[in-house]
Formats: structure tokens, sequence, C-alpha cells
């Protein structure tokens, strides 16, 4: 009996003991196994291990990808031109022993801490040697690799590896943008009156051509109505010249008409003559012939 009182106690004191011996590292962990603050063992596959009890413990630390935003901060670039940028960096923890000796008990969190100085120091220094028009431009691809690759060599000594930095934002100033966008205001303004003018100097020169082609065109329609006009009164000379003198008496007759055309004409104007006047020599005569010549 006395026996059975002590076995019950000491089977349960084996089994606490075993099973603090037993530890279970998850897929997305790694694990220490420190005994008095000295690493003893890595763990950085998934599954059982065993630690001695009591004078043992395991640290996990996560084995994911890990992310890490910097605060804003005013970088000058090249041309002295302050600009605000802040960042997100993707980091992952790579060698489990020198992390724990570079950050001891504190772990992520002061891994954060440091590696945002990292970053920070990076974007402060790759940006100080490129003016500000290659930071605010679209493609700023080679500017974050560059950030990149140097704060993967300086975080190399905590046992982590930078995976990515990315720019989230690069902006003036806020005490900057009012006289910037008024300085841009002015050169798109300066732009515009530009483009007007030399729209305006090319509709001079196509209105001056164009009344160029239509005074020649107007000169040259000219000259053809007169060249016809002139081959025109030449035809009715020659054809008034041919009847003269085919029939001089008929001639005669019609430039009679004609005249008694224009004279007798509607209108306020009268004409006042003898009836014996030459005027109506062939209005006299019932033959249609005029009186002899005096």
């Amino acid at each position: 009996m006395a026996r059975s009182q002590f076995l019950v106690p000491a089977v349960v004191v084996l089994g606490g003991l075993v099973l603090s011996a037993i530890y279970t590292v998850d897929e997305r962990e790694k694990a220490l196994v420190l005994q008095f603050g000295e690493v003893k063992a890595v763990k950085e596959g998934p599954g059982l291990a065993f630690k001695l009890p009591v004078v043992q413990e395991v640290v996990r630390y996560e084995d994911r990808i890990l992310s890490l935003t910097t605060p804003p901060l005013e970088v000058t670039p090249l041309d002295d031109r302050r600009l605000v940028v802040d960042a997100f960096a993707r980091w992952r923890i790579i060698d489990v022993v020198r992390f724990r000796q570079a950050v001891g008990a504190q772990g992520e969190r002061l891994a954060q801490d440091r590696l945002q100085n990292l970053i920070v120091n990076a974007i402060r220094e790759v940006m100080g040697a490129v003016p500000s028009t290659d930071v605010l431009s679209n493609d700023r691809t080679v500017l974050m690799n560059r950030i990149r690759d140097l704060a993967k060599k300086e975080a190399a000594a905590l046992g982590v590896d930078v995976i990515d930095v990315r720019l989230t934002r690069t902006d003036l100033p806020d005490q900057n943008l009012a006289a910037t966008f008024a300085r841009m205001r002015a050169e798109r303004e300066r732009e515009a009156a530009d483009e007007r003018a030399r729209g305006g100097e090319a509709a001079q020169r196509v209105r001056a051509a164009a009344d160029r082609t239509v005074v020649e065109l107007t000169s040259e329609a000219k000259k053809q109505a007169e060249v016809i006009r002139g081959e025109a009164d030449a035809a009715r000379n020659s054809i008034y010249a041919e009847a003269f003198g085919r029939d001089p008496e008929f001639f005669a007759f019609t430039r009679s008409l004609t005249a008694y055309e224009r004279a007798l004409q509607a209108g306020n104007s009268s004409i006042v003559m003898r009836p014996d006047s030459v005027f109506f020599d062939y209005l006299k005569t019932p033959e249609g012939h005029g009186a002899p010549a005096r």
C-alpha cells in the first residue's frame, strides 16, 4: 500500500518530465533549443523533437516572410529638392542562430527596429545620389533594387534576408506643394501661350496663302475674261464689217434701229426735234429707205 502511494506520484512526475522533453515545431516556424542562454540545437523543419527537461528551453521564430513599413521621412536628392518618402519591405529570418545572437531575447521586435533603421539609411543614401526627377518618375525599379541590395548587405549581420523594398509614396512636403503647383501652372500657361502663338502664326500663313491664291485666280480669270471679250469684240466687228460690205443699206438700217432703241427707252428724259429730222428718215418712208443724203 505504501509502495503504491509513492508509485503514482513518481509516474506522474516521470510523465511530466517526458512530456516536457518533447516539443513540436510548426512548418511556419524555426526553433532554437537554449540551455542557460546558449544555443544547443536548431530545429528548422516541422515535426517532433526532444530536449532536456527543465534545463533547456525552446525559442520559436517566424519562418514566414514578414513585412515592415517605414515612417514618412524627408530626403534631399542630388538637386537639393526635399521630398517626403515612405516605403515597405519584405524580410525573412534565414539564420536563427545569428538572429538570436544579434537581437537576444527581444527577438523580432528589436529586429524590426534595427531593420527599419537600416532601410531608412539605405533610402537616404540612394536617393541622395540621384536627382529628384528620378525619384518622382513612374519607373523607380532601379532605385528600389539599389535600396534593397544595400539593406540586404547590412541586414546579413542580423541573420535576416531583405527580400524586397518598395517605395509607396514620393511627394513634396506640404509647404512646398502650393509653390510647386503654381510653378507648374505658370509653366503650362506659358506652353499654352507658345502653342497659341505658333497656331496664330500658322493661321496667318494659311490666310496669306489663301489670299494670294484668290488674287492670282481672280487676276487670271479677269485676264481670260478680257481676252475672251476682246476676241468677241473682234469677232463682232468682223461680222459688222462683213455685213456692211455686203449690204451697206441694211447695215445703216440696223444701226438706226439700235439708235431708236437706246433713245426711246422709258425714263424721265425727253427728246425734242423737228419732224423732218434725219433721225426719223427710216420712219417716214413706206419702203424703209431713208432720204437721199444731203
